[in-house]
């Protein structure tokens, strides 16, 4: 798996005229090698040169986490007497030009640049991303397991057994996060959980808020489920509740928008066709209600080893969708200081059509805990 990766890494650093390739901190590291870099100020790094072997340059103390994997890459410890970063730009040979990750530390980068002023250097993104995006059979496999552990926290959420009233969001939010974990993932990426006017923030932060009966709740949650390879896959979420047996009628009006929206984008999001129509499917029907400045995100983003990667369902991004694609559908509503509303799923796109991994009810639910 790993050296198909890197093969293909090459493949696309001699189309784009690219010598070496730099992996450090970030989520390209794992995915190509298998192994995930702590964020230390003693720098690891993947040096892969277009023409010749791997070699990952590892901190000393660090070395015996690696797994090692001679067929893809050597492992070349360093001491702490010794200066990585002229290892690493001899081992750079003799590149014109390097690809550097997009998370590398900069103080590293401008050390490179420093060492390394013949080279030209540039984002690895521009040879990593379309790699990572195009997902193949057992990597939907990973994050379908990912979003039915969601999915099960998601319809406990929804059948009233997590209970809300009384409590503050940040403690629903650990209670999400010790439930992610229960269910198979292995890291917490996030546990956004919003009440009532605090829902009008998408990114808010589960704080000291009291969730009553009588307004809505956002909830906004996924991990990362790592395999026996090294390499782990995500899952994200978001379901809203409305706490209390009298929801509010302007809201059920405006949910009842949102899920048609949602629905439009996922039928829309068709192999071939650009990403920016699926963005349109749903910024169309919810700008024909009456709340097109009330959407004031992208529809969605690409999901896999990270979170957020390529691609993303976005106006302007006219790159078509291709089978393997995995993003999230996930549209929007808010008003600030009154409410706000997200319904979001992972989609894949396939020759078959979309395919939602993400299959909880999808309608506001009503819960009374």
């Amino acid at each position: 798996m790993f050296t198909q990766r890197l093969n293909r890494a090459r493949e696309k650093m001699a189309a784009d005229g690219v010598d070496v390739l730099l992996l450090s901190v970030g989520a390209d590291l794992p995915y190509f090698c298998g192994y995930e870099a702590m964020p230390l100020e003693r720098i690891t790094m993947l040096v892969v040169p277009r023409d010749g072997d791997a070699t990952l340059v590892v901190p000393a103390l660090e070395a015996s986490r690696v797994v090692r994997r001679p067929e893809v890459f050597a492992v070349r410890p360093w001491s702490e007497t010794e200066d990585p970063i002229a290892l690493i730009a001899t081992l750079m040979g003799s590149a014109s030009s390097a690809a550097v990750g997009d998370q590398m530390w900069s103080g590293f980068l401008v050390d490179l640049m420093s060492a390394r002023p013949q080279t030209e250097f540039r984002r690895a993104s521009s040879i990593t991303g379309g790699i990572r995006s195009v997902k193949d059979a057992a990597e939907i496999d990973r994050l379908r397991a990912a979003s039915r552990a969601v999915d099960a926290i998601a319809e406990r959420l929804q059948s009233g057994e997590i209970p809300l009233i009384g409590r503050t969001e940040a403690e629903v939010s650990a209670e999400l996060g010790r439930q992610i974990i229960d269910e198979g993932h292995d890291r917490v990426n996030f546990a956004i959980v919003a009440a009532g006017e605090n829902a009008a923030s998408p990114h808010h932060e589960a704080g000291s808020r009291v969730i009553a009966e009588g307004e809505a709740l956002l909830c906004d949650f996924g991990g990362t489920m790592i395999g026996d390879d090294g390499v782990g896959y995500c899952s994200d979420i978001t379901r809203c509740v409305w706490v209390g047996p009298r929801p509010d009628r302007e809201y059920l009006e405006a949910y009842a928008v949102l899920h048609e929206a949602q629905a439009a984008a996922v039928t829309a999001a068709t192999v071939g066709t650009p990403a920016q129509d699926v963005d349109r499917a749903s910024r169309e029907r919810i700008a024909a209600a009456g709340f097109g400045s009330y959407f004031v995100h992208r529809t969605g983003h690409g999901i896999g080893v990270e979170a957020h990667e390529e691609p993303y369902i976005v106006e302007g991004n006219t790159a078509p969708l291709v089978a393997g694609n995995a993003f999230s559908v996930e549209p929007g509503i808010y008003i600030l200081d009154r409410w706000g509303m997200r319904l979001e799923d992972i989609v894949v796109a396939t020759e078959a059509g979309p395919e939602s991994l993400n299959i909880v009810d999808h309608h506001l639910a009503v819960v009374e805990a």
